[in-house]
């Protein structure tokens, strides 16, 4: 069954907010077998809902709609949606009588706004709403379901679970949609694809493989389809597993698993601290470490060491080192380790120095380079990166790779 998802909303469209109710719905729908063919927004507007629903309708078995039930006048969906099927709007008496009594129990007073939000397409059945004053209205034209649900998110939600869901799942057969995900770091999509060339040629019908990349990242995400769950499974472990002895060293996780939550999962199997001593990066490494609950068994703190008095004073960097080879250099972050591991007393640390941008850059030392040292009172380990001249992208890429290149630390030494 092909499903279509409509959002109504100029706040979507300015960019006021984010469209999450999509996201929802298909992570729902695919839970049962369904699957959204696409997604579109349209104003708040006759005419926009109008050419919305002729194009989400064109090749869609199921179309469902969110936003623009509300009880104010630039809430005209059901409006639109009864001229569009060509019925009459007509007074639903269950649902006045639902809205009194929620406004009764709340002490609030009743507006002639909310008797006129009982008027409902001829041609619908309605789907009770406990969280809110709008129903979902579900409704069958020409061998297609048209649901019409409220915007706000958890009325929304609640009506797809408990009322949409369960429907859905009466009325069609539903194939097992089946996913597995496979994070990687340190190698990029091109050349992720090159070394699992024959693994993705070989994958049966049943399975397709996709290469999401992200930030110095890339997950792979295999989705099998199939009639029987129990098999797809299997099929779907077995290929992990297969994954596992080609790339090994690429993968750091699985699923949600972020790279900070790795991190931590090993230094706690180790029993171990870890610290940051951070200069380009302002503390962002800690943040990510620190966003995974229960990092303070392992994180113990952090050393912001923007300019060079505090790299001397709390890192014990050098005047020499910093006067010969400067700030962002080898030498720098090798000593920078070294002293924060003294500072915090802490088992392994990053340290990392670079110069982020927009700005800053020589001939020598461009935008975007940026030194990375891993280690303990043992080892370090330095690793220099070439990034772009766009700040943001710099800051979050030299944590992500840093942290990955500690992760691999953590577990090699």
């Amino acid at each position: 069954m092909n499903v279509n998802v409509m959002t109504i909303g100029d706040e979507i469209l300015i960019g006021q907010i984010v469209d999450t109710n999509s996201a929802w719905i298909g992570q729902q729908l695919n839970l049962v077998g369904l699957e959204i063919q696409q997604t579109l927004t349209v104003s708040d507007t006759r005419y926009g809902i109008l050419e919305g629903l002729k194009h989400t309708s064109k090749d869609a078995d199921i179309i469902l709609i969110t936003g623009g039930l509300g009880p104010t006048k630039d809430d005209i969906t059901k409006k639109v949606l009864s001229e569009y099927f060509g019925v009459d709007l007509v007074f639903n008496e269950p649902m006045w009588e639902h809205i009194t009594e929620m406004f009764t129990k709340r002490g609030y007073p009743l507006q002639e706004a909310h008797r006129t939000q009982c008027y409902l397409p001829a041609n619908c059945t309605t789907l009770h709403n406990k969280m809110g004053t709008a129903p979902g209205m579900w409704i069958e034209h020409e061998e297609k379901i048209y649901v019409s649900m409220p915007g706000v998110p958890y009325e929304m939600k609640y009506l797809m679970e408990n009322e949409v869901i369960p429907k859905l799942k009466t009325r069609f057969v539903q194939q097992a949609i089946l996913h597995r995900t496979i994070r990687t770091a340190g190698v990029g999509e091109g050349m992720l694809a090159r070394a699992i060339e024959d693994f993705e040629t070989n994958l049966p019908a049943s399975i397709k493989l996709a290469y999401l990349p992200n930030i110095a990242q890339v997950r792979l995400r295999l989705t099998g389809r199939g009639t029987d769950g129990a098999v797809l499974n299997a099929a779907l472990d077995a290929k992990v597993e297969e994954l596992k002895t080609l790339i090994p060293q690429y993968i750091y996780g699985y699923e949600k698993e972020s790279i900070p939550e790795v991190v931590g999962q090993v230094a706690k199997e180790k029993g171990i601290t870890i610290g940051t001593f951070e200069s380009c990066t302002g503390g962002f490494i800690a943040h990510e470490l620190t966003t995974i609950a229960g990092s303070s068994a392992y994180f113990k703190g952090s050393i912001v060491a923007y300019s060079n008095d505090v790299k001397m004073n709390l890192l014990n960097v050098s005047d020499e080192t910093l006067k010969n080879h400067g700030a962002v250099s080898e030498e720098t972050v090798i000593e920078m380790v070294k002293g924060g591991l003294n500072t915090l007393n802490v088992d392994y640390g990053i340290a990392v120095s670079g110069i982020a941008g927009p700005s800053g850059g020589t001939p020598d030392k461009p935008v975007g380079t940026i030194w990375i040292a891993v280690g303990n009172k043992d080892k370090v380990e330095t690793h220099l990166l070439k990034g772009s001249d766009n700040r943001a992208h710099n800051i979050k890429r030299t944590a992500n790779i840093g942290l990955n290149i500690l992760r691999k630390f953590l577990l090699s030494n």
